[in-house]
C-alpha cells in the first residue's frame, strides 16, 4: 500500500474542462495520484476531508506589486505573498518597477529572488522592466529567468522606472522577439491623459468622476492599437494589462484574428467596483486605468463568459494609509487598489453565483491560462504529474471581509466590509499545506 505526503478525500475537482468527483495523492510537491469516483487506496502522513469543497487549481497572480526590495513599508514579499495564500493563490508575477532599485537588470533581479526565496509562502515569479536605458539589458534578464517584460507607455509614477516611448517599444519589442520572450504593456496614451488632467484641475475640477473623466476609455483605446502595430511590425508577442472596458479587449480579440500574438487581462476590481465605488471610498478605490460606470462593468463580464477574456489579475498595487487619504482633489494620492486576497472572492460571488459564470471559466483565466501564456510548466490544473498547487473552497460559505481578516502590511482595501459568498479554506503549495481556515500555517511552524 502507498504511502503518501498528504490525501485530500471526498473533494470536488474542478478544471478548466470538466469537474469530478476524486481523491487526490501529493508526494514531493506533485500530484501523484487522482483517483475518480472510487477511495483512494494508501495512507499520508496528512489527510484532508473535503467533504463539501471544490478543489481548484490554485490562482496564478500574473500581476502584483510587492515592491521589495526598497519599498517593503508600502507591501512586502512576506506579506503579499501570505495575502495571496489566504486568497487561494500558489503563484504570482511580481511587477518591475515599485522595487528599489527596479527589475531593469539581472543584479536587480537577483536581489528580489534571494528576498522572495526566503519570505514568500507562494511560488514567485518575476517580470524585468523595459526603459528606455536597458534594452541591451532585455536578454541578460530573460536568460536569468524573467516571466516577460513590463513597460509603461505612459508615466509610472516611480521616478526610477521611465515610461517607454514609441521608439524605446519598438526597439524593445524587436530585441524581445529575438528570443521569443513577451511585453505586457500599461497602456494609457500619455497625450490625452494629460491635457484632459491639465484641462481639469485648471478649471478646479478634481471630483472622483473628473479623475475618471481624463482617464478615458479612449486613451486605452488609442495606446493599444498603437502597441498593436508595434506587435504587428516586430513580431513581438503583447499582453496588455488590466483592461477596463471591453471596448479595449475587443481590439486585442480582433488582433489576435488577424494572427497577432496578443492577449489581455482584466482585474477584478473592473467586475466589482464602480465610479460609484470611488466617490465612496475615496483613495482606496484610485487605480489607473480607473473605474468605469455599471454599463462596462457588465460589459466585461459578458466579454469574460464569451472567452475574450484571457486572465484576471489582481494588480495588487498597495501604499500606506497616508499615500491614499484624497479629500476633495482625487488627482492627488496613489493610485493603486489593494486586492490580491480577493480575486478568487470577487470571481466566485460576482461571477459563480450572481451571474452563472462556470467554475471551469474561472479555472481557465486564474490558472490555465496563466501557465499556458507564460510557459509555466506544470501548474494551473489537477492531473497526475502536476505541482500540487491547490485550493479548497467552500462555495456555499458566505462571510464579511473586515480589515482585520487582511494579510497585506496595510490592513485595507475597498473591499472591506463587502460580503462574499464562497470562501477559501486551504491553499496547497507544492504539496505544503501553508493556509488553513483562517491561518498562514508556515507561521505557526
Amino acid at each position: 500500500m502507498s504511502t503518501y505526503d498528504v490525501i485530500i478525500r471526498n473533494g470536488q475537482v474542478v478544471n478548466s474542462d470538466s469537474k469530478f468527483q476524486a481523491d487526490i495523492a501529493i508526494k514531493g510537491g506533485k500530484i501523484q495520484r487522482v483517483s475518480v469516483d472510487q477511495p483512494l487506496e494508501g495512507t499520508a502522513d496528512k489527510e484532508i476531508d473535503a467533504k463539501g469543497l471544490h478543489i481548484m487549481p490554485g490562482v496564478i497572480d500574473t500581476h502584483v506589486h510587492f515592491n521589495e526590495p526598497g519599498r517593503a513599508e508600502w507591501e512586502g514579499l512576506a506579506t503579499g505573498s501570505r495575502s495571496l495564500a489566504a486568497g487561494g493563490a500558489t503563484a504570482f508575477f511580481d511587477m518591475p518597477l515599485n522595487s528599489t532599485p527596479p527589475v531593469i537588470n539581472k543584479e536587480n533581479l537577483q536581489a528580489k529572488s534571494n528576498l522572495a526565496d526566503q519570505k514568500s509562502v507562494v511560488n514567485p515569479y518575476y517580470w524585468g522592466g523595459l526603459v528606455p536605458e536597458n534594452i541591451a539589458e532585455l536578454k541578460d534578464l530573460h536568460e536569468n529567468g524573467v516571466i516577460g517584460f513590463k513597460a509603461f507607455m505612459s508615466p509610472s509614477g516611480i521616478d526610477d522606472f521611465n515610461n517607454a516611448d514609441d521608439e524605446t517599444l519598438y526597439k524593445g519589442m524587436t530585441e524581445i522577439a529575438s528570443f521569443d520572450s513577451i511585453l505586457a504593456v500599461h497602456a494609457e496614451s500619455t497625450v490625452i491623459c494629460d491635457q484632459l488632467a491639465k484641462e481639469k484641475i485648471s478649471q478646479g475640477k478634481t471630483s472622483a468622476r473628473d479623475f475618471v473623466e481624463s482617464r478615458p476609455i479612449i486613451s486605452e483605446i488609442e495606446a493599444v492599437r498603437r502597441i498593436i502595430s508595434y506587435a504587428e511590425a516586430t513580431g513581438c508577442k503583447l499582453h496588455v494589462v488590466h483592461a477596463s472596458s471591453r471596448k479595449v479587449t475587443d481590439l486585442i480579440n480582433e488582433a489576435k484574428n488577424k494572427g497577432v500574438n496578443a492577449s489581455v487581462e482584466t482585474c477584478a476590481h473592473y467586475l466589482a467596483l464602480t465610479v460609484k465605488d470611488l466617490e465612496k471610498k475615496g483613495g482606496l478605490a484610485k487605480c489607473a486605468p480607473p473605474l468605469r460606470d455599471s454599463d462596462e462593468v457588465e460589459e466585461l463580464w459578458v466579454a469574460l463568459a464569451n472567452g475574450e477574456i484571457d486572465m484576471i489579475a489582481s494588480d495588487h498595487s498597495p501604499a500606506p494609509a497616508s499615500m491614499k487619504t484624497v479629500t476633495d482633489n482625487y488627482f492627488e494620492g496613489w493610485g493603486g487598489i489593494s486586492g490580491a486576497q480577493s480575486t478568487l472572492n470577487v470571481l466566485l460571488t460576482e461571477g459563480y453565483h450572481k451571474r452563472n459564470l462556470p467554475l471551469e471559466k474561472i479555472v481557465e483565466v486564474t490558472a490555465v491560462n496563466p501557465a499556458k501564456r507564460f510557459g509555466v510548466e506544470n501548474k494551473g490544473t489537477i492531473a497526475e504529474g502536476y505541482d500540487a498547487d491547490i485550493t479548497l473552497v467552500n462555495l456555499e460559505e458566505s462571510f464579511e471581509l473586515k480589515a482585520e481578516d487582511l494579510f497585506y502590511r496595510h490592513q485595507h482595501s475597498p473591499y472591506v466590509g463587502k460580503t462574499f459568498k464562497g470562501n477559501v479554506k486551504t491553499t496547497i503549495v507544492n504539496g505544503n499545506v501553508v493556509y488553513d481556515n483562517g491561518k498562514i500555517i508556515t507561521d505557526e511552524n
